[in-house]
């Protein structure tokens, strides 16, 4: 059986839908898995030992210039790709039209996906010839209860995201860094969303709280188009934080997995880290932490419930949401969690 699974992006969205990975390699060990995902981020899934192969897209780039012989060849590329592939099944886990219109391009015999009252864009459901109820609340076990459309003997239902077959390989960058370096914290400062962003001084100064009462230093990676915000952080930190370019995904992961810690909002370096099996602390805004909050550990979220919360909507600057958790209450929060993982750790 070849089986397709559309997740093109974004970062933590994909670390979700890993566990539907998992279980499906479980269930159909002999089955070929090919995977639809954005140029940008298969790096992350680069290497899987349960993929057998990856097609990229450029949906975001070809939608601003749809028209130009370069995209139009692009386009044709990866509809042979997919053609190529052979799908049995298409495994559309976006829920939009964009999912959709790549599913049915992809020639799949069977397409399942999310219903149309459970997508994103409801009308997208023409797309879907075998529509699922989906079930659940968080992100991670909605998208689990897409398998239910496969009729699959599953043994084993708990979410796995499979750290330990996720970027591997350790570059010879990161291994340089990470030889004999102390135990630090992490603290990634940016997100997606304007909203989603602690202030940077905030940071700065749970980073030398963290300093005064552990001696335990802080790296801020630098993602692109973020230097401005990590530089910010660091110079709020009184020394405490510095800054290192971990632009690249297995740099991160390594950096992320030898971490003591990792603080940060509801972004993509936050789920990849508790994939990796780090203890984080999610500091959550606009979003509703039961459904993207880290997956199973609602110990490790700070939210504060307003009249307007779960709102998912864009703003250009942070708002009472996240503004209201005191970087107090984050230091409180990142030293028990210290604490803890010290005494759990062999």
């Amino acid at each position: 059986m070849n089986i397709l699974i559309i997740r093109t992006s974004a970062m933590g969205d994909i670390i979700h839908c890993l566990p539907v990975l998992t279980a499906l390699r479980r269930a159909l060990p002999e089955a070929t898995i090919a995977w639809v995902v954005e140029r940008t981020f298969a790096p992350l899934l680069e290497g899987h030992p349960d993929i057998d192969e990856l097609i990229m897209v450029r949906m975001k780039a070809w939608r601003k210039r749809l028209f130009s012989p370069l995209v139009r060849q692009e386009i044709s590329d990866a509809r042979r790709a997919m053609r190529r592939f052979g799908a049995d099944i298409a495994l559309e886990l976006m829920g939009n039209h964009k999912g959709g219109v790549l599913a049915r391009t992809s020639g799949a015999h069977r397409i399942v996906g999310a219903a149309r009252p459970f997508r994103r864009e409801g009308s997208s459901a023409i797309w879907i010839p075998e529509p699922v109820d989906v079930s659940g609340v968080h992100a991670v076990d909605r998208a689990l209860s897409l398998l239910q459309g496969l009729d699959l003997d599953q043994k084993d239902d708990t979410a796995d995201f499979g750290g330990h077959k996720l970027l591997t390989e350790v570059p010879d960058d990161a291994a340089a860094f990470l030889e004999g370096r102390a135990p630090f914290v992490t603290i990634q400062a940016g997100a997606g969303w304007a909203n989603k962003t602690y202030p940077a001084a905030w940071w700065g100064e749970v980073a030398r709280a963290i300093k005064d009462q552990t001696a335990i230093d802080t790296w801020v990676p630098i993602a692109p188009g973020e230097e401005e915000l990590a530089h910010a952080v660091v110079n709020a930190s009184s020394g405490a934080a510095r800054a290192v370019d971990a632009a690249p995904f297995p740099f991160l992961a390594a950096l992320l997995r030898a971490s003591c810690l990792v603080l940060g909002g509801d972004t993509g370096p936050i789920h990849l880290a508790h994939a990796l099996g780090t203890p984080v602390l999610c500091l959550i805004g606009p979003t509703d932490p039961y459904r993207n909050g880290p997956y199973g550990a609602p110990e490790q979220v700070i939210w504060k419930r307003l009249p307007c919360s779960n709102c998912y909507k864009r703003y250009t600057e942070p708002k009472a949401c996240l503004l209201n958790i005191t970087p107090d209450e984050v230091v409180r929060r990142a030293i028990e969690l210290l604490s803890n993982s010290s005494e759990n750790s062999p």
